[in-house]
C-alpha cells in the first residue's frame, strides 16, 4: 500500500470523532499529512511511508477500543494495512542480578475493587489437580504492548480524577505466611485507590475491546471472563515491589491475566518503576523466576498484558519531589477465569 492510498483510507468519522483525536492532535495531525504528502514520490519516500503508517495504525487502534472491531472494521475496509499494533516482547534479555528465593506475596495480596462480568464457574478442586499436571515447565517471560491505549481526552480525565482523589488512596499490603499473617511492608511499598469512578468502565470495555488479540498471543485460546479486578496504583519515592505471582491462592488463584495501565504528569518527574517480566520455571507449587527477564520502561499511555502466572516484580522508584502528583501511576488489575 503506497502513503497516497493509506492517507486516502482514513475515515472522515475517525479524523473527526473527538474520543479519537482531539483539536490540538488534528491541527498536527493535518500539518504532518501535508508534509507526507509533499515527500511523497522523492528520496525519502520510504520515510513517508513509515510515518503515514504509524499515524494511520495509531488512530485504528484508538477507534477499535472506543468503537469496537465490527465497526472500525467497517470504517477500514477499504485498508486492510492499517490494524492495531500490537506488539508482543518475547524473548527476555540476559541479567546477573540476584533473584530471591523466597515468595512471601505468595500466601495473598489486598482484593481490590471487582467488576462482576456473570456468573462465576465453580472451581473444583479435581479441575484444579488435573489442571497443575497440565502446566508447563517453564513459562516466558513475554507481554502484549498495547499503544496510544486511551484517548487524549480520557487519559487526561483520568489523570485529573487521580490528582483529586490523593486523599483517599490507602497503603497497599502483601500478608506474608512468614510473618504469622502480618503485613510485609519490606516485600511491597505503594498506596493503592479501589474506586475508579467511570474510569473502570472506560478502561475495562477498552481491554476486553483487545481481549481475542490478548488470548490469541498469550494463551491461545479464549476463557470466559467471570470477574475482572481493578485499581488505581501510585509509587512515589523509594516504592517497590518484589517479585511475585499475582495468582496464589484463595480468591486470587483464578486469575489468568494481569494488565497495567502505565500513565502519569507530563513531563515525567520519577525514573524506575520497571515492570520486570522473569522467564518463570515450575517449582513447589508456583512459577519462580529464572536469570532471565524482560524489563518494561514505563510509557505514558501503554497497556501492558501478561500471565498471571508469570514471575514478575516492579523495581524501587526514584521520585526527587516525592510529591503525589509526580508518582508513577498505573491502572492495574486482573482477569479471572
Amino acid at each position: 500500500m503506497t502513503t497516497q492510498e493509506i492517507l486516502s483510507s482514513l475515515s472522515g468519522s475517525l479524523m473527526d470523532d473527538e474520543r479519537i483525536l482531539s483539536a490540538r492532535e488534528r491541527e498536527l495531525l493535518s500539518s504532518l499529512l501535508q508534509h507526507t504528502k509533499n515527500i511523497t514520490g522523492s528520496r525519502d519516500n520510504a520515510v513517508a511511508e513509515t510515518m503515514a503508517r504509524a499515524i494511520g495504525e495509531v488512530i485504528a487502534q484508538r477507534a477499535y477500543g472506543i468503537l469496537g472491531s465490527n465497526i472500525t472494521q467497517r470504517l477500514l475496509d477499504s485498508s486492510a494495512g492499517l490494524g492495531i499494533h500490537v506488539r508482543a516482547f518475547q524473548n527476555p534479555e540476559p541479567r546477573s542480578e540476584y533473584v530471591p528465593e523466597t515468595n512471601p506475596g505468595a500466601g495473598g495480596i489486598s482484593m481490590p475493587q471487582a467488576v462482576n462480568l456473570g456468573p462465576r464457574a465453580a472451581v473444583m478442586q479435581a479441575e484444579s489437580n488435573v489442571a497443575v499436571l497440565d502446566l508447563p515447565a517453564t513459562l516466558p517471560g513475554r507481554c502484549i504492548v498495547l499503544d496510544e491505549f486511551l484517548a487524549p481526552a480520557e487519559l487526561e480525565a483520568l489523570m485529573a480524577y487521580t490528582m483529586a482523589s490523593e486523599g483517599e488512596f490507602q497503603v497497599s499490603e502483601v500478608i506474608s505466611p512468614d510473618l504469622g499473617g502480618a503485613v510485609d511492608f519490606e516485600y511491597r511499598r505503594s498506596r493503592i485507590l479501589q474506586d475508579l469512578g467511570v474510569h473502570r468502565d472506560v478502561v475495562l470495555n477498552r481491554i476486553q475491546a483487545f481481549l481475542p488479540r490478548v488470548f490469541e498471543q498469550l494463551r491461545g485460546e479464549p476463557f470466559p471472563v467471570s470477574r475482572i479486578e481493578a485499581q488505581i496504583t501510585a509509587s512515589n519515592d523509594g516504592d517497590f515491589f518484589r517479585w511475585h505471582n499475582d495468582n496464589g491462592q484463595g480468591e486470587i488463584a483464578t486469575r489468568e491475566i494481569t494488565f497495567v495501565y502505565f500513565f502519569h504528569r507530563e513531563p515525567k518527574q520519577f525514573q524506575g518503576g520497571e515492570l520486570r517480566l522473569y522467564d518463570s520455571r515450575w517449582d513447589e507449587g508456583i512459577y519462580r523466576p529464572q536469570e532471565t527477564y524482560r524489563s518494561i520502561v514505563p510509557q505514558q499511555n501503554q497497556a501492558i498484558l501478561f500471565l498471571s502466572s508469570l514471575a514478575h516484580e516492579i523495581t524501587a522508584v526514584e521520585c526527587p519531589s516525592k510529591a503525589f502528583a509526580d508518582s508513577r501511576f498505573t491502572l492495574n488489575g486482573w482477569l479471572h477465569r
